[in-house]
């Protein structure tokens, strides 16, 4: 069976330049590579490809369906202090969740949501 490398996000967004501006101030990400019309970013195993479309009805428009991802992280606080910091809306505030998830949830400009969480270890 073949082995799964990498996950990339794709996201339609109106502005590229701001939408790219916004990831990499706000959430830290770096940017790989661009193309004509796209903006290839990470932040370790986290990866998204943005592509400008300035036409496509807007996130925020989608309702429960702006959700995108759900990205675990090794340490769920600091990077909600870290996103709270940088000015970062939250959906939900960072909160130990009862399937075993310490987790926060965020919103870009656009309105795409995201989720983040650190599994929690056994007994805490």
């Amino acid at each position: 069976m073949a082995t799964i490398t990498q996950v990339r996000f794709t996201l339609a967004e109106p502005d590229l330049a701001r939408a790219t501006a916004w990831y990499t101030s706000a959430l830290g990400m770096a940017v790989d590579f661009t193309a004509p019309g796209w903006s290839f970013l990470s932040r370790g195993a986290f990866r998204v490809m943005l592509g400008e479309c300035p036409d496509a009805l807007p996130a925020d428009a989608l309702g429960d369906h702006s959700w995108y991802g759900y990205v675990t992280v090794d340490d769920a606080g600091a990077l909600f202090d870290e996103y709270r910091a940088a000015g970062v809306e939250f959906t939900q505030l960072l909160a130990d969740k009862p399937w075993g998830m310490r987790e926060f949830g965020i919103r870009t400009p656009d309105g795409h949501r995201l989720m983040f969480g650190q599994e929690l270890q056994a007994g805490r």
